[in-house]
């Protein structure tokens, strides 16, 4: 199935999808694929919003971009890798069978498949600015994306595959 209607279906039934990108077998250049294109989108998310930012207070905008792209695309892919052991090993305490390629793959698909939620809130950042639109496209981001990577972890560790 392509990425697009994967992400799609990534919104009603995100087990599914899952079990199907795990299904290939522990792939971890996917798996860095996904986490890397996921950050690069948020990081692409961030310019409308700078771009308000450095016009409205006279900031330099490549100083803001430089900062954003530091933060987002070298330094939360660490931190993802670290959220995806953290969880595998909770998840293995509580009795959890899946891996940490599985653990990994629910995160990092879970950050690719909200991205269309997060390059809206980008635009309503940059467009709309700071208030009740904003706000609730936050929220919503934040909640596929939660119901997403939980679901998937919660598949992925029922499922018992090793890697």
């Amino acid at each position: 199935m392509s990425l697009l209607r994967n992400i799609a279906a990534s919104y009603r039934a995100p087990g599914p999808v899952l079990d199907r990108l795990l299904a290939d077998g522990p792939r971890e250049d996917r798996a860095l694929a996904l986490c890397m294109g996921g950050c690069i989108a948020m990081f692409v998310a961030q310019w409308p919003r700078l771009a308000r930012e450095a016009h409205l207070t006279g900031d330099d905008l490549p100083m803001l971009l430089g900062a954003s792209l530091m933060g987002i695309v070298f330094i939360l892919p660490l931190v993802l890798y670290l959220l995806a052991g953290l969880t595998r090993l909770v998840a293995g305490v509580l009795g959890g069978q899946g891996s940490g390629y599985s653990a990994r793959l629910a995160l990092f698909w879970a950050l690719v498949a909200a991205t269309p939620i997060m390059l809206l809130y980008g635009l309503v950042g940059g467009f709309i600015g700071p208030g009740p639109a904003k706000s609730l496209v936050g929220a919503l981001w934040c909640a596929a994306f939660l119901w997403i990577w939980i679901a998937g972890l919660l598949r992925s560790e029922r499922g018992g595959e090793s890697g």
